[in-house]
């Protein structure tokens, strides 16, 4: 699906999917989503995955986090790279926070 749409409105299309789904996301303890990356600049090819950043309300296991990355591949039907802002090498951190676009 998202394959078919121009790098705008992927763009969107992601933010509002994720919007919707507040929700749920909050099930998994997610306080904030941000799109970053290629996707968020629109410079996205069929095959990029969408870059997500993510803060949680509290610590969360492992399992919370793999079955959140899980539900939002689901979700978006691509490969999801899912990190949280401490978890970013400094480089990328930067350049992550400068394209970061909040979803909710």
């Amino acid at each position: 699906m998202l394959e078919q749409t121009t790098q705008s409105s992927r763009k969107e299309l992601v933010l509002q999917q994720l919007a919707e789904q507040q929700d749920t996301l909050k099930t998994y303890a997610v306080k904030a989503l941000f799109l970053f990356g290629s996707v968020a600049r629109e410079e996205a090819t069929p095959e990029s995955d969408v870059d997500l950043l993510v803060e949680f309300e509290k610590p969360v296991g492992l399992l919370t986090f793999v079955g959140l990355k899980q539900y939002l591949e689901e979700l978006l039907e691509c490969p999801v790279d899912l990190g949280t802002p401490n978890s970013l090498k400094p480089h990328v951190k930067e350049n992550a926070m400068r394209d970061a676009m909040r979803a909710f």
